[in-house]
């Protein structure tokens, strides 16, 4: 490679609440350097400390370490004191925080992004991740070179991979023996996962947990219908209890039942609510906008005197407003879910969630599937990601809004149905008289919209919601193909 001279750093990689870039053609070395001293001037200025400890990890993509590297080093020319723990999963580095009671984190990841892309996900409040005020300052800073300098210094945590398996295992034993499936996409899960389950009492069948950063199958995401339809086949085949599918950097998980259906992660957001609201009587819970509709009626929740509040999609969102309505959980349609004390420390960790689902199952004799069929049935769809420009998708969606609004106002007809509410706190999600609803939103880390729709009345009208959809998005001429559409 010749020697970098030109720093290459696109603005639209600075998202809402995560920095994402395709490596070299978006950002290169010296980008990322650049990245790392306007983050360590924005933690320095947030903790008024000459010296902060900032807690740095990585994922197994073949160019994160030396990404890593590159970061650390903006980081140290600041004045910060590094504190490397090597590979690591999102929550580690976030547990890592409160272990070592550290002032901020980093963490080089792309998630479950295709191969090429990188990222860093941080936070400097213990337990919470940049939202979009910190992203814009960090923006500011980093591409206008305000950088402060200093004296840094970097040290190895060695084994920390041990205490994060540790502590999750010894806060979390079952005596029921669960036959669980536990799939890692061939991402950097595949160490942390199998382990931990099998600690706290699993039976473990471990599908792609073997690290390869050419994803050889498919992307490590568990809304991926490949990732989710070899889990399913593995469940049948070994007549496991269940099926966990986790993301590239482990903050999120899948389930599938044991009779091979994906269950939708909201969904087990609202069984997991169920079974915490029994000992946690009065409890609010944060649920993101793309989430069903069911846990506003809830009766077992409703019976526990507990509250659910729909927010913007995005973990850092989620995060923040746990903490701030001091909420028991918090739940993701996408699979990140967030338990707060006494049961966590507010950030999402995929695979503390897979262990609430165990907890479940080992709280009822009973199989997932007979406890999901409890549930009202609701026809939904999965989330649905249309194209469409960054620099013109959150126009797109004002003037969306504005539509919906209108179509309200007006008593138009869809379906048969009135528009009777609609929430705006997050794109527009419109709800009809007998509980259906369909999303629309800018996706916080792509070039997309998201689309949901769901109907506890029929799949029809869930199909009906969806062309509704697409046809006020066709009209807009700014949308291009979908990455799965029902």
């Amino acid at each position: 490679m010749s020697k970098l001279t030109e720093i290459n750093i696109s603005p639209l990689g600075f998202r809402e609440y995560d920095a994402r870039w395709i490596y070299e053609k978006d950002i290169n070395q010296l980008g990322i350097d650049n990245l790392g001293k306007g983050l360590g001037t924005q933690i320095i200025r947030h903790t008024k400390k000459k010296n902060p400890r900032v807690i740095l990890g990585h994922d197994y993509r073949s160019y994160s370490e030396e990404i890593k590297s590159a970061l650390k080093r903006g980081l140290i020319s600041t004045g910060c004191f590094v504190e490397d723990i090597g590979l690591s999963l999102s929550p580690t580095v976030y547990f890592a925080q409160f272990n070592l009671n550290a002032d901020a984190v980093a963490m080089v990841t792309a998630s479950h992004n295709e191969n090429g892309w990188t990222g860093v996900k941080m936070g400097i409040q213990k337990g919470l991740t940049h939202g979009p005020n910190e992203m814009q300052e960090l923006k500011d800073i980093t591409l206008n070179k305000d950088f402060i300098t200093g004296k840094g210094n970097e040290k190895k945590i060695n084994n920390f991979q041990k205490i994060y398996k540790e502590d999750l295992i010894n806060k979390n034993k079952i005596n029921k023996k669960i036959k669980a499936v536990v799939a890692c996409g061939n991402g950097t899960a595949g160490i942390f996962a199998p382990e931990i389950l099998k600690g706290i009492g699993c039976e473990v069948i471990e599908l792609d947990c073997k690290l390869d950063w050419t994803f050889p199958k498919y992307n490590p995401n568990p809304e991926d219908l490949k990732m989710l339809r070899a889990i399913s086949k593995a469940v049948k085949e070994n007549k496991a209890d269940i099926g966990f599918g986790f993301d590239g950097d482990g903050d999120r998980v899948g389930v599938i039942d044991d009779k091979g259906n994906e269950i939708f992660s909201d969904k087990i957001g609202l069984l997991i609510a169920r079974n915490l609201s029994t000992k946690h009587n009065g409890s609010k819970f944060v649920v993101d906008v793309k989430s069903t509709g069911l846990y506003a009626k809830d009766k077992v929740l409703l019976k526990n005197n507990c509250k659910t509040i729909y927010w913007k999609t995005g973990h850092s969102h989620i995060k923040r407003k746990v903490n701030s309505e001091k909420a028991l959980a918090g739940f993701e349609k996408s699979g990140h879910f967030f338990f707060n004390k006494p049961l966590g420390y507010g950030y999402d960790d995929g695979i503390n969630s897979a262990i609430h689902v165990c907890h479940l199952l080992n709280n009822q004799n009973k199989k997932i599937n007979e406890i999901i069929n409890e549930l009202p049935i609701t026809y939904q769809t999965p989330t649905m990601a249309p194209f469409c420009k960054d620099e013109e998708k959150y126009q797109v969606v004002d003037d969306l809004v504005k539509q919906v609004e209108k179509i309200k106002n007006n008593k138009t007809k869809i379906d048969d149905q009135i528009i009777v509410e609609i929430l705006t706190v997050n794109g527009v999600r419109f709800s009809f008289e007998d509980g259906s609803w369909g999303l629309i939103r800018a996706s916080s880390n792509k070039p997309s919209l998201v689309v949901v729709t769901e109907s506890p009345t029929s799949d029809t009208r869930k199909k009906k919601i969806f062309d509704f959809i697409d046809n006020l998005l066709q009209k807009t001429g700014k949308v291009g193909e979908y990455d799965q559409k029902i």
